[in-house]
């Protein structure tokens, strides 16, 4: 139990870094969220980057059944880092709104 939620917070806080960074300096607010999914899918599928514009149906049906078959704790340690990258975006659109200019 201790681990589920040592590595939830680690995901959470090492998704919510990369995409504020890349907050800053893409000034593009929701691009990591966008891009999460994608690089979940690199990371679990056992696809390399290369096929998934060669062969996408294979690469994609591959990812997606391994995906569907990771345990409920590995779902929600996934989940914990997709918010980090939604809190990230509402992190960075209040302090733009509160007048703070980040690059």
């Amino acid at each position: 139990m201790i681990q589920l939620i040592v590595s939830m917070l680690l995901y959470f806080v090492i998704f919510f870094g990369i995409a504020f960074i890349l907050n800053m300096l893409l000034r593009r607010t929701w691009l990591m969220a966008i891009f999460y999914p994608f690089v979940i899918s690199l990371i679990i599928g056992d696809s390399t980057f290369g096929e998934y514009f060669t062969e996408p149906g294979n690469a994609f049906s591959s990812t997606f059944s391994k995906m569907t078959s990771l345990p409920v704790v590995d779902n929600v340690i996934l989940l914990s880092g997709f918010i980090g990258t939604i809190v990230s975006g509402f992190v960075i659109k209040y302090l733009r709104k509160s007048g703070y200019q980040m690059f």
